[in-house]
């Protein structure tokens, strides 16, 4: 079996063919080309967020899936749960120590043989999981055979920890939900206002054939977000709820920064995805009191994603409809999010697995979040756009108070998990 891409999906892939004894090629054009988003020449690189979002099982769909895939065995989720760091109720990680144990389970599995080189054209079968940042040379292929769309994101700076006025700071989660994972940074009224106003005024980096049109909500860069009004960033990326000082009170606003790395060395400015260039960044977050002698380590960036039109491309078990034998996985998929990722390459392989011991596909009920995932990029729908999970891509329940509905509904995803599995004898 041939897996092109070793990034999350890829890897997610691979592993569970070759664990099973299916030998695989995966190939990997790292370190010998690397993407404009990419760095690093282990497998599974995470480059945007180090948030792999919400660990609660009832209360969130994406700690939903988590725990789908945890008991489908997926290697994303180990490897999270070895290198995660403190995050509040969310499931962070050392980008480094996630990426070395994937790469180093990779690497360990007999029966998967790493290739390192460019794959310029489709194979004729295989799981293709090279993400929104497909070379040039197959995205033509992809774009000849089967058509693509494209979307902007981008990616938040981070700073030296030493670098933070602690002074200016106080440490505490949301709601108290967590065990004070993250530096909080307030702003007075007057500080914040200033922010804004430099943020909105402050040059961007050139983007070509870029329109606002093409930026995914989800990835929205903070100077988008706050050319919507002074006030949207207040009730959003820099919202003050659930939140006070050391005095009891709230601020007026307030930016979180998060744990990079489990030595706490780096931390994220959390929700502050930007397309400003890099001066202009140091300039601007070092408006916020906390920022104000911050050493940057990385500034953030915006890189254009491609995906498929997947609705008339794919069929729910991700093989391509035209073309027996090929799988797509990933966010070329339309799938947005790294757990959402994984799940696809995850459940790719599953289907594999299931057509080579004779089963017939079958997709997970659209009660569980992975299958709903999975319907979702194969129902029609002349406006696809990517999506991540949550609870509207579910099979509706009829349960008005809101916390129960969401246990029942986990209740509900997980059974029909352990039904899938039993099918597919994993």
């Amino acid at each position: 079996m041939i897996v092109v891409g070793a990034g999350l999906a890829g890897c997610e892939a691979a592993y569970f063919l070759g664990s099973r004894g299916v030998d695989v090629e995966l190939w990997e054009m790292k370190p010998k080309k690397f993407t404009p988003a990419h760095s690093s020449e282990g497998f599974a690189e995470l480059v945007c967020s180090n948030s792999l979002k919400s660990d609660d099982i009832y209360g969130n769909a994406c700690g939903l899936l988590k725990e789908e895939m945890r008991r489908l065995g997926s290697l994303t989720m180990r490897a999270a749960e070895v290198s995660r760091v403190p995050a509040g109720g969310a499931l962070a990680v050392d980008r480094e120590k996630f990426s070395a144990y994937v790469t180093e389970n990779i690497r360990a599995c007999k029966h998967i043989t790493v290739k390192c080189g460019e794959v310029c054209a489709l194979p004729q079968a295989g799981i293709v999981a090279t993400g929104p940042l497909t070379s040039d040379a197959l995205m033509r292929d992809i774009e000849e055979k089967f058509g693509s769309q494209h979307f902007f994101d981008a990616s938040a700076p981070i700073v030296s920890a030493e670098s933070v006025d602690r002074e200016k700071t106080f440490t505490a989660d949301r709601y108290g939900n967590g065990t004070g994972d993250y530096l909080n940074c307030p702003l007075t009224e007057e500080e914040y206002k200033l922010f804004v106003r430099e943020l909105l005024g402050a040059e961007r980096a050139k983007l070509h054939t870029f329109e606002k049109n093409e930026i995914f909500e989800g990835c929205m860069p903070l100077e988008v977000m706050a050319a919507r009004g002074e006030d949207t960033l207040r009730f959003g990326t820099f919202k003050p709820v659930g939140l006070s000082d050391g005095g009891g009170k709230r601020p007026y606003a307030v930016l979180q920064l998060r744990k990079e790395n489990a030595e706490g060395t780096m931390y994220g400015l959390v929700g502050c995805q930007t397309n400003l260039k890099f001066g202009e960044q140091k300039r601007v977050f070092s408006l916020i009191p906390a920022l104000r002698g911050a050493e940057f380590l990385r500034y953030g960036v915006m890189h254009r994603n491609s995906y498929l039109r997947s609705p008339e491309v794919l069929n729910a078990d991700f093989s391509v409809k035209t073309q027996n034998g090929l799988y797509f996985a990933g966010q070329l998929t339309g799938v947005e999010g790294y757990v959402e990722s994984a799940m696809s390459g995850l459940l790719s392989a599953i289907h594999v697995w299931n057509a080579l011991n004779g089963r017939q596909s079958r997709v997970p009920e659209d009660t569980s979040v992975c299958g709903a995932l999975s319907r979702y990029i194969a129902t029609p729908n002349k406006h696809f756009e990517p999506m991540n999970a949550n609870y509207g891509i579910l099979r509706p329940l009829d349960v008005r108070d809101k916390k129960e509905k969401r246990r029942q509904m986990a209740e509900r995803a997980l059974a029909e998990i352990e039904n899938f599995k039993a099918y597919c004898g994993i």
